[in-house]
């Protein structure tokens, strides 16, 4: 479907002229006949701006209640069903109002877009995303919204509306951008002469670019070496400011046209993470991922040699970080992350960007106990040093060393460590066991003093010694914790991809992807087939196994999953698209085709981002088997049309070849008979009527044959199964045999005259012939022809023999197939067209019975076909 076109005016700031622009554009493309209408346009207080919407068709807007207040937006439902040529939007970087199906005003214009609808808008350089930090340095303003750079770049024409600073800020005097009031806060903040004429410069600069990114992807630059190999790769954090620092690794992106990734390093410490700080990070992996970045996660606890490894496995040229990671919290702090990483990495290109929150800690290390488990815990942690104790006692009393009783205690604590789930009892313990030493096995006994110099130094080194080893027992739990976290979700990742190869077909396929994504993210799953660019109905599967009361196949909940389905983007809850949304509704798709939709209930919370890439990979999985099962169903169908086309092939042949020589010998002799009949004696007519006779009786076999086919083919051949007497059906075939019998010794042989079997008589009728014909053809003239018939196991078993030249080993596998005929010419040359015997099979098959060919000794052939003994029914 050819997608819309999409012109920005672009420009610096407010009043330079983008709507009133925009609307001369729109009036000389109307003159040319194009169907022209104002979706939304921004009212203003300028006569001169809005005098121009008179001629052009204004869409009503849709009024929505927001908090009491009445808010006019864009009504994108009475876009898409009026369906314009062109569209006049204002205001590219609006935010729609909570609520509204998309969150941005840019992403209904996407929508347009792919309706095949031209789209007019306009923005200022404020509201591009990757800018934003540079604009709010300069200006001092924090613009809130913000289009991404790719919603920008996928304009087909960008305008810039350039006007002189000081005659924007003379206009802005005169009033004609902000009312009076207004105008003097706007002169003092943001229309300062050095804020807008660094504005203008940013925002050609980044018209510039656009021109420059235009050229190379239309082949402007072909003959140009402009290829880069820079792989830029920004890392990510909870942290406020990394927003700033994925921005400017945008930049650089654009700048040295470079591939871009982002990374984030998962450690054991995530679990402490506070909700906030994950909601950040989730918002900065956002935004990477609006500005083009592919998002990577990997696990480890030492960060810089897990980004140094990806780095290096990855082909990364530059990084760019903030500058805390630089930065030392002390004078004898341990090496910076940066340090770390250049050790590890020393070839690679380091970017440090300033970070006005370089002492925001990510991972505020605190002790947190949770009320669940804690007394469980604090009676492990008493028992543990009690035993500890009782064994520290026993060895006293035995005898042994202050050293074997203080690693007793030291035992205890990494025992501690192991069996609670809270760091805080490992510091405790490491505590008491000194202080319990110290009481106990130190003189004086009892008390919490000691005599020996050196004691302190002795309890120093056993706290330090138990509490740094407790603190490793904790740290390989977590770790142990967290592999197995990874483990299982790539054992699903795993177990999807196998299991969809044995799936059968698209609704299995479903199935099984449902059914692993629940195992991975423990949520309801809602799955929609997609056919003929329809969903079928949707199967809920459910976490717990059990149906239970919901509203997710609501008309609203199946509005979203359509809307996902016609644009091919992901929707619903967690989105900025429908977010009223009960479920987040992702597509099963191969490039631009959908296979399915896939909701996912989302009342219990969000995804983390590596289940959403796990997510991801399951969906592709799916969306390949869902691929390669139409395409074996394409094979299929194209196989039977190749096959068809085959069947045509060879029945024309036929008519045009096989039925042509009895046919012109039929006119040829009645047009002899014509001529000369008259001088013609008896003898000589007789043999041309018996001519004429044999070549319709070949005609007329032919016809039945390929009408017989015709009907197998199409499955419109209806048996009639009686159980009729096998010497009646016997004769009746021998009464249809062509005039050739009497030149053959044609006999019949029955074990029992009597012998009932069960068969469509007509049909059966139609295999003898073809099996006697068969035989009358293709052998000798006097050649003996025996037909018999015997009953064995419950079968009656039919035999056609004759003394011919007999048939070769390496024909015999393929007698039956259609449109065989072998290398053997019948006596009048005629080839035959190779439906009989093919017919024979087709017809004993649908009987239940078998046929096959054999030799007959000492010469000849034998065609044996079987079928099922019938029974005498009576009749009151």
């Amino acid at each position: 479907k050819k997608k819309g076109n999409l012109k920005i005016f672009f420009g610096y700031a407010a009043g330079v002229g983008k709507t009133y622009s925009m609307l001369e554009a729109a009036h000389e493309v109307a003159k040319k006949g194009i169907d022209v209408v104002a979706g939304y346009i921004e009212p203003h207080a300028r006569p001169e701006t809005m005098a121009l919407l008179t001629g052009i068709e204004i869409l009503p807007v849709k009024c929505v209640e927001y908090h009491g207040m009445q808010l006019k937006e864009f009504d994108i439902d009475a876009a898409i069903k009026r369906k314009p040529e062109l569209i006049l939007i204002d205001e590219f970087a609006h935010s729609n109002v909570e609520g509204s199906r998309n969150q941005k005003r840019y992403q209904d214009v996407e929508e347009l877009l792919n309706m095949g609808i031209d789209v007019y808008t306009t923005v200022n350089v404020q509201h591009i995303e990757s800018l934003h930090d540079t604009v709010a340095a300069l200006t001092g303003v924090c613009v809130r919204e913000r289009i991404p750079d790719s919603a920008f770049d996928r304009a087909d024409q960008v305008e810039i509306i350039d006007i002189e600073p000081a005659d924007l800020i003379e206009r802005l005097k005169t009033g004609k951008i902000y009312k009076q009031k207004q105008v003097k806060r706007a002169m003092e903040n943001f229309f300062t002469l050095e804020n807008l004429t660094a504005l203008r410069e940013i925002s050609l600069r980044r018209c510039a670019d656009h021109v420059n990114n235009i050229s190379e992807t239309t082949g402007i630059r072909q003959n140009v070496d402009y290829q880069t190999d820079e792989h830029i790769l920004v890392c990510l954090s909870s942290s406020p400011s990394n927003a700033k620092i994925i921005r400017t690794a945008a930049r650089m992106v654009n700048a040295f046209k470079g591939t871009f990734s982002a990374i984030y390093v998962e450690t054991p410490d995530y679990s402490a993470m506070s909700e906030e700080n994950k909601r950040r990070l989730q918002s900065n992996m956002r935004l990477a991922e609006q500005l083009g970045a592919k998002i990577e996660i990997v696990y480890g606890e030492d960060i810089p040699y897990q980004i140094a490894e990806f780095a290096r496995l990855s082909g990364v040229t530059k990084v760019v970080m903030g500058r805390s990671a630089a930065i030392k919290g002390k004078i004898f702090g341990k090496q910076t992350l940066v340090e770390k990483l250049i050790s590890y990495a020393p070839l690679l290109d380091i970017h440090i960007i300033p970070d006005a929150l370089g002492n925001y800690s990510c991972h505020k290390k605190k002790f947190r106990i949770h009320s669940k488990g804690v007394f469980c815990d604090f009676f492990y942690m008493i028992g543990i040093l009690f035993v500890a104790t009782i064994i520290g006692l026993i060895f006293q009393r035995m005898g042994f060393e202050e050293a074997n009783i203080i690693m007793v205690y030291v035992f205890g604590v990494l025992i501690t460590s192991i069996v609670t789930s809270n760091r805080f009892f490992s510091l405790i313990s490491s505590i008491v066991s000194v202080l319990v030493f110290n009481f106990l096995f130190t003189v004086p006994v009892f008390t919490l003093k000691a005599y020996e110099s050196g004691y302190p130094v002795t309890f120093f080194v056993m706290f330090i010694s138990a509490f740094l080893i407790s603190s490793l027992a904790v740290r390989l739990k977590n770790n142990a914790k967290q592999s197995a976290v990874i483990a299982y979700r790539t054992k699903v990742l795993l177990d999807t991809s196998q299991s969809l190869q044995q799936a059968e077909n698209s609704k299995v396929i479903m199935k099984m992807t449902a059914e692993q994504i629940i195992k991975l993210v423990k949520k309801d799953v809602i799955a929609y087939c997609v056919e003929e660019g329809k969903l079928d109905d949707p199967e809920i599967y459910y976490v717990d196994g059990k149906e239970h009361e919901n509203t997710y196949v609501s008309e609203t909940e199946k509005a979203v999953a359509f809307w996902v389905l016609k644009n091919n983007k992901h929707a619903g809850a967690t989105t900025h698209t429908l977010s009223n949304a009960q479920c987040l509704y992702l597509s099963v798709r191969v490039n631009q085709k959908v296979y399915g939709i896939i909701g996912i209930a989302m009342e219990k919370g969000t995804l983390e981002a590596f289940e959403k890439s796990i997510l991801l990979s399951i969906l592709g999985e799916c969306a390949l088997a869902m691929e390669n099962q139409c395409n074996m169903e394409e094979k299929e169908r194209v196989a039977i049309l190749a096959k068809n086309e085959q069947l045509r092939a060879n029945l024309l042949r036929a008519i045009s070849h096989d039925l042509r020589t009895p046919l012109t010998s039929i006119s040829g002799n009645a047009s002899n008979f014509l001529s000369n009949g008259d001088s013609m004696d008896d003898d000589t007519k007789r043999q041309l009527f018996m001519d004429i006779y044999d070549d319709s009786m070949w005609l007329i076999n032919l016809v039945e044959n390929l009408l017989s086919v015709t009907r197998l083919e199409d499955n419109s051949m209806n048996l009639r199964i009686t159980s009729e007497l096998v010497e009646d059906v016997i004769d009746e075939a021998l009464r249809h045999i062509s005039r050739k019998k009497v030149e053959h010794e044609i006999s019949v042989k029955y074990d029992n005259e009597f012998l009932l079997a069960k068969m469509d008589a007509r049909l059966i009728i139609q295999v003898l012939i073809n099996l006697v014909d068969n035989a009358i053809k293709y052998t000798p003239v006097h050649s003996k022809i025996e037909i018999s018939v015997k009953e064995e196991n419950k079968m009656a078993v039919f035999s056609v023999s004759d003394n011919g030249p007999g048939i070769t080993d390496e024909a015999k596998p393929k007698i039956f197939d259609m449109f065989y005929s072998g290398t053997n010419k019948v006596a009048d040359s005629r080839r035959s067209l190779g439906l009989g015997l093919y017919l024979c099979k087709v017809i004993i098959n649908s009987h239940g019975g078998t046929i096959y060919v054999k030799d007959n000794h000492p010469k000849g052939t034998i065609f044996v076909f079987t079928l099922p003994i019938g029974e005498v029914t009576m009749h009151e």
